[in-house]
């Protein structure tokens, strides 16, 4: 279980929201909606323990993140509107790095797999330099594919630079994950349906947040 309490973010002396109360339960997807400039990626970096709250707290499993920050990050996998991709490495070594710094093992034939999920296969010895933004999104996303022991996915407009193959791939992914009794948080602007029988909605705006469950 996923839950906030009290929860507000101040940014430049500006309160953008407060007084969130939040639950995400195992088997459910939360979507965070709002105009640009009202949190939503703030909200997403506290949920991951990046950014720590003006007020309130998040709790994993009733305990305030801040007192299991590591145990939280090794539950978590986090895709930031950034790709985090090193130009210098190729693909496989991106994923190999961005695992090893999760603290999660490194297995040849899982980073393999994960690469053939997002079709990044045959670009597996590629330079990130010379990949376009499409391929270097998906070089991201490959972290969900190589990590299926993370109950928790928080997802930063995941569907970005996607050809409609790789957002249905990704909705697919999604769906399946929150359906194998885990949890998903995710920012988008982009109307994707994605199939999953517990849906709930946030919307940010301004210093107010209403939720309500679909």
């Amino acid at each position: 279980m996923l839950d906030t309490v009290n929860l507000g973010c101040e940014r430049g002396e500006r309160m953008l929201f407060a007084g969130l109360d939040l639950a995400v339960a195992p088997g459910s997807l939360l979507r965070v909606a709002g105009p640009n400039g009202t949190g939503k990626t703030s909200l997403l970096r506290m949920l991951c323990g990046l950014l720590e709250p003006t007020t309130g707290e998040v709790r994993w499993n009733g305990i305030n993140i801040r007192r299991q920050r590591e145990d939280h990050l090794k539950n978590l996998v986090y895709i930031g509107h950034l790709n985090g991709v090193k130009d210098d490495l190729t693909v496989i070594e991106n994923l190999k790095v961005a695992q090893a710094v999760a603290g999660r093992n490194v297995d040849a034939a899982e980073l393999r797999k994960a690469l053939e999920s997002v079709n990044l296969a045959q670009f597996e010895n590629t330079i990130a330099r010379r990949l376009s933004q499409g391929q270097r999104r998906r070089v991201a996303l490959a972290r969900l594919f190589a990590t299926n022991n993370a109950p928790l996915w928080v997802l930063d407009e995941p569907f970005t630079a996607l050809d409609q193959r790789g957002v249905t791939a990704l909705s697919q992914a999604i769906a399946s994950h929150v359906g194998n009794g885990n949890m998903v948080v995710f920012v988008t602007h982009q109307d994707v349906a994605i199939e999953v029988q517990h849906q709930q909605h946030v919307e940010i705006a301004g210093s107010v947040a209403a939720g309500a469950e679909a």
